[in-house]
């Protein structure tokens, strides 16, 4: 049986003053505050005031990093993309079979997805505008290429060593295992009442993750 892989612990949310010499680190305490925010909020429901308290600071302060309300939630999601693809680059999936990475990078997924809910609700949110303020970012795109070419080098891996089948679409593969992972998140309160199901014990966590993963692999093997 696979276990889950141990990521760490999300950061609690900043409550010290703003460095105000260290504008980099300013901003990050604030998109981490923020992020918490507008996950449970969303947008129109988060508020500005609310982040400048947690932080200990003024919304002056806020707008003057950020500029306004909509490019503060703008960086949120930037940032929240650039966490999830920046710890699959660490995942050295070069130096697993084909198969193995394969697991590898789907086991990572639905952990990661489970581990941030945050990142699952602001996906959500965003949807709900259509991607309106997520096709404002100038470097959205960029930020998940790694994630595709991941996927495209396992799976042409796979097929070079006769082991996954031919005719997948790397971008529809992707897609696929986020799905899983986020149904397994963003529906799991409907579905554990619908359902009866507690599937929030570990028992329930590790066998739907194997189940996830199983799925994925007899979907690509040739």
């Amino acid at each position: 049986m696979n276990q889950p892989v141990h990521l760490p612990a999300s950061r609690k949310r900043a409550k010290a003053q703003p460095r105000t010499n260290d504008p980099e680190r300013t901003r990050a305490d604030i998109i981490e505050v923020a992020t918490h925010e507008f996950s449970e909020k969303g947008l129109a429901g988060a508020r500005i005031d609310v982040i400048a308290e947690a932080m200990r600071t003024s919304k002056r302060m806020i707008y003057y990093y950020f500029g306004s309300k909509e490019a503060l939630y703008v960086a949120v999601l930037e940032e929240a993309y650039r966490r999830i693809r920046s710890i699959e680059a660490q995942l050295h999936l070069e130096d697993l079979a084909p198969e193995d990475a394969l697991r590898k990078l789907v086991g990572f997924t639905v952990d990661y997805q489970l581990a941030n809910p945050d990142f699952i609700r602001l996906v959500m949110n965003e949807n709900i505008h259509r991607g309106e303020f997520l096709g404002q970012s100038g470097m959205i795109q960029t930020l998940n290429v790694p994630a595709i070419n991941a996927v495209r080098q396992v799976y042409e891996r796979g097929l070079k060593a006769g082991v996954f089948r031919s005719g997948i679409d790397p971008v529809d593969l992707h897609m696929s295992i986020s799905a899983l992972s986020f149904f397994n998140v963003s529906n799991r309160h409907t579905f554990s009442l619908i359902f009866k199901r507690d599937l929030e014990s570990p028992a329930a966590i590790v066998a739907r993750r194997d189940s996830i993963i199983e799925m994925v692999v007899r979907f690509v093997r040739k």
